[in-house]
């Protein structure tokens, strides 16, 4: 008999630099000349963002932010090694990394090996140290599980649901920061160089008609104007249907499985209508209340319009990780939503437990 855990936190890239470059993106984008200088004032901005920001450009809140950061993934990891897992399967996007001009599916299930990443490479390119201190080109071994990988490949095609699958990350390009983060973070204090437990990744087009468009990434709002738009990605009704068919999957093997969706919620730089300066705090909390209510039939039937309207979308992971939960019947033992304005996109984490929901 199978048993299973659920997790869900952030793989917030520049949480692997350093509180001096936690503002990056913000400073990134008030430099677009398009933007209008009423939505670059502060004087113009909500109380709460004047003071993140502070006199200091947000390096004191960064250290708040960071700290709040790292409890949450403390607990989340001690969930995981309560629960001592066989395998872990992370459902992370891909951001023009192994999706390019060349194919973009829906979705990947990664079937590596163990692999060796260098989880600093992307901060490094945008000028930060890493706050461990390690040399940019330090790797780290992230332990595949190549045999189940395939397995769980076939089993879903074998239960009509058409999945990619991939044997080699394509080369010159980044390795899905979602996943390495995601080892990443949740052994920080060793900066994921001992983290023991094997991985299946799976990867979703969360970026969907910006996938190409955007190069998975910032854009500035001159290029937005005239940018042609790829098909979009897979709904979120579609995604919670995966979650349910990697759970039917795995429940009749005897495998303790912990489940994860790695990704923060709205992201300020997806999100046009606030100019890329804030998330859509506001949308995020609607959809908190209804996660923490348990009420995934209007959870998962929010439109994908509505998603990429708030800049929600690597919210499609924790669609599959939900799909899962409740097709396992697992209870929310817990979770946090950390909001922020200043620091680029607000944070959720969450346990999911056996047990009968209360």
């Amino acid at each position: 008999m199978a048993h299973f855990l659920g997790l869900g936190l952030t793989h917030y890239p520049l949480l692997a630099g350093t509180d001096e470059h936690m503002a990056d993106l913000l400073k990134w984008t008030m430099s677009d000349p398009d933007i209008p200088a009423s939505a670059k004032d502060s004087t113009n901005w909500p109380t709460s963002m004047r003071c993140e920001w502070a006199n200091d450009g947000g390096l004191a809140a960064a250290s708040t932010h960071r700290k709040r950061l790292r409890e949450n993934l403390a607990r989340c990891r001690q969930a995981l090694d309560d629960f001592a897992p066989d395998v872990v399967v992370v459902w992370g996007d891909d951001q023009y990394e192994n999706f390019r001009e060349e194919v973009v599916p829906p979705f990947c299930i990664l079937a590596y090996g163990d692999v060796e990443v260098p989880p600093f490479e992307l901060m490094a390119e945008r000028g930060s140290p890493n706050p461990w201190g390690l040399p940019d080109d330090t790797t780290i071994t992230l332990h595949g599980q190549a045999d189940t990988a395939r397995w769980l490949a076939d089993r879903l095609i074998g239960a009509h649901f058409d999945m990619a699958y991939s044997y080699r990350k394509r080369e010159h390009a980044h390795f899905p920061h979602a996943i390495v983060n995601t080892q990443l973070f949740l052994d920080y204090d060793d900066a994921g160089a001992r983290f023991p437990y094997p991985m299946v990744p799976i990867t979703v087009n969360c970026y969907g008609q910006h996938a190409i468009a955007r190069r998975g990434g910032l854009a500035r709002f001159a290029d937005i104007a005239a940018e042609r738009l790829d098909p979009v990605g897979p709904t979120p009704a579609r995604c919670f249907a995966l979650g349910r068919a990697v759970a039917r999957a795995f429940a009749d093997t005897d495998q303790r499985v912990a489940l994860i969706a790695s990704s923060s919620w709205s992201h300020a730089f997806l999100t046009d209508k606030t100019w890329h300066i804030t998330p859509d705090t506001a949308a995020d909390q609607r959809l908190y209340d209804l996660f923490t209510a348990g009420d995934f039939d209007r959870w998962q039937a929010t439109p994908t319009h509505d998603i990429v309207d708030s800049g929600q979308h690597e919210m499609l992971n924790w669609f599959c990780l939900t799909g899962a939960t409740e097709e396992l019947g697992l209870r929310l033992d817990w979770s946090d939503l950390v909001t922020t304005d200043v620091f680029n996109s607000n944070k959720c984490f969450a346990v999911f437990e056996e047990g009968a929901r209360p």
